[in-house]
């Protein structure tokens, strides 16, 4: 098979248009979105607004998203939430029969034996977590039994949080489902009662399936990679391979995107999009640094707590440093990090997002002087 030679231009404009950030199509609604990137995570953080929201405005626009529109979407179950990952109701089918397997499939290697240890050695616990939730579901979890004969031990904050890890185990198992939200919070049923009965696809079918739509969703990416713990960053034997002028390695690319003209815009990402996300892929394409700052003392960050990478075209130009202050009733713009000097015609076109942001969150935009 031919080995595709791409330039960084050619590999980062099949990247964007992938990700449906070219400028010449908007997609038709959220769940077009949603079905062509795969999923929206979600991250509580909404310093200026929840991910799953960022990421759809981004694609679809003021006039063309809101989130009422995701939260019907859930409601109605046409999107589905799975492993913190907002996801199509039909691509369950795609993960039955990982969850029947389970732990062998769709968990860590190197957690396998100890997820399977836990969750027999809470078996009893497990039971009554599925009784309370077969008479009174769905429930927060707050609700439900913490009768766990081991505790769940952690370095981190997951450290005795015993209910809530047996609950996303059992998700793992295909057992319990997140039905909705309830403040916040997770209301948690049978999975019977959430997920549409549809047949299991077979696992090996399914793999091969998953990587096919998620090469779709990044239009190149690295055949194989670290081990993830939901959504891995490679994509097997997916696509054709290339190779791209002065990056180290072999990539996989959609066949679909190789030839296709290419329009840019400006954007406004959140840290968690998937054009971003992988940050080894984004430094090698892209050569942009960002590291998300939330997690680090005020005084040791570069860009802010939550800022916001900037596309232009098929450059990541710089960072938004903003925040929602939704008491005041405004989006204050705290500094626009240009990682080059924009020039005018990218300063006015950043400038037009950060409005529709503001617009979209119904706040008032304010600049820095």
């Amino acid at each position: 098979m031919t080995v595709h030679e791409l330039s960084r231009a050619d590999a980062r404009r099949i990247a964007v248009r992938a990700q449906l950030l070219e400028g010449a199509h908007r997609p038709d609604g959220l769940l077009d979105v949603v079905r062509r990137l795969t999923l929206l995570q979600i991250d509580p953080t909404a310093a200026v607004a929840p991910s799953a929201d960022l990421v759809a405005w981004s694609r679809l626009g003021s006039s063309g998203y809101s989130p009422a529109d995701l939260t019907d979407a859930l409601a109605d179950r046409t999107l589905l939430e799975l492993r913190a990952m907002i996801r199509p109701a039909e691509d369950l089918a795609l993960y039955r029969a990982e969850m029947a397997e389970w732990p062998q499939r769709g968990t860590p290697s190197s957690w396998r034996d100890y997820h399977g240890m836990w969750v027999a050695a809470n078996d009893a616990c497990r039971r009554d977590i599925l009784d309370r939730l077969g008479a009174a579901g769905p429930l927060p979890s707050r609700e439900l039994p913490d009768t766990c004969a081991l505790p769940w031990r952690s370095s981190g904050w997951s450290n005795n949080r015993n209910v809530t890890k047996l609950l996303e185990l059992m998700v793992q198992r295909g057992e319990v489902a997140v039905a909705g939200r309830g403040g916040g919070d997770r209301l948690w049923d049978l999975a019977d009662r959430v997920y549409p009965d549809t047949p299991a696809v077979p696992v090996a079918q399914a793999l091969r399936i998953r990587d096919e739509r998620r090469l779709r969703a990044l239009g190149i990416a690295r055949a194989r990679g670290p081990e993830c713990q939901v959504e891995p960053a490679d994509v097997g034997e997916a696509g054709e391979p290339a190779v791209v002028e002065g990056v180290r390695g072999r990539w996989r690319v959609d066949p679909a995107q190789l030839g296709q003209p290419f329009t840019g815009r400006a954007a406004l990402l959140s840290p968690f999009d998937r054009l971003i996300h992988d940050r080894r892929r984004t430094t090698e394409l892209f050569g942009f640094d960002y590291q998300l700052e939330m997690y680090k003392p005020a005084a040791k960050r570069r860009w802010g707590y939550f800022a916001l990478p900037i596309l232009y075209g098929d450059r990541l130009v710089g960072k938004l440093d903003a925040t929602a202050d939704r008491k005041a009733g405004v989006l204050r713009v705290d500094a626009i990090h240009e990682d080059e000097p924009f020039g005018t015609t990218v300063t006015a076109e950043v400038g037009r997002e950060v409005e529709d942001l503001a617009h979209r969150l119904g706040l008032e935009l304010v600049l820095p002087r």
